[in-house]
């Protein structure tokens, strides 16, 4: 029985890494099932006993991709010695826009996330793997004082924000200019919401 689940995980592994790499190339519209099946070097039937769908595969993809990305900016944070300051989480975004910008990602994450999933779903992937790392950054600027009302609200404020970064991002011909920019954006508002020293 273990042996036949480690075999089952090693074909969604090989069914997602390849898809991952055709979305990547050539975007989710121009990958079929055959072409992930191929590139898998298994049946097509052998995709659909795992999968639904493209759509559900693409998911998966993009999950895993998120979460990547999201052990990075844990890393950095991990990493950082001092306190958490509006330069720092205003530093992190632009690292995490940064990497999302690099071709194959910029298609994956920023242009063909949204449409594939659908702008709530979307969101609801980038809350799971990167709202905490906002949150907790909010918590530090804002210091003691601020009650958990203002903190969550600024969270979602400031997550929103950095969404519409990301999307502005994706949609540009030269994403990590747009990107510094918005970060500059966002360093400036996250000051306004830090504690009196």
């Amino acid at each position: 029985m273990a042996r036949q689940s480690e075999r089952s995980a090693a074909t969604i592994d090989g069914i997602v890494s390849a898809a991952r790499k055709l979305f990547m190339s050539r975007g989710f519209d121009a990958v079929s099932i055959d072409d992930i099946a191929i590139a898998a070097g298994i049946a097509k039937g052998g995709v659909y006993h795992h999968f639904s769908s493209k759509q559900s595969i693409f998911e998966v993809v993009l999950d895993r991709v998120q979460a990547e990305l999201a052990s990075q900016l844990n890393s950095r944070l991990a990493a950082n010695k001092g306190p958490r300051t509006p330069e720092t989480i205003a530093m992190n975004t632009y690292a995490y826009l940064k990497a999302a910008s690099e071709p194959g990602l910029r298609r994956l994450i920023l242009i063909d996330g949204p449409v594939v999933m659908g702008l709530q779903r979307w969101r609801e992937m980038d809350d799971r793997h990167f709202f905490e790392a906002i949150h907790s950054g909010l918590v530090a600027i804002m210091g003691p004082k601020a009650s958990r009302k203002q903190i969550d609200s600024a969270a979602r404020l400031v997550t929103g924000a950095i969404m519409e970064a990301a999307l502005a991002t994706g949609a540009s011909e030269n994403p990590v200019a747009v990107a510094r920019v918005y970060c500059a954006t966002l360093r400036s508002m996250l000051y306004g919401l830090q504690k009196d020293s």
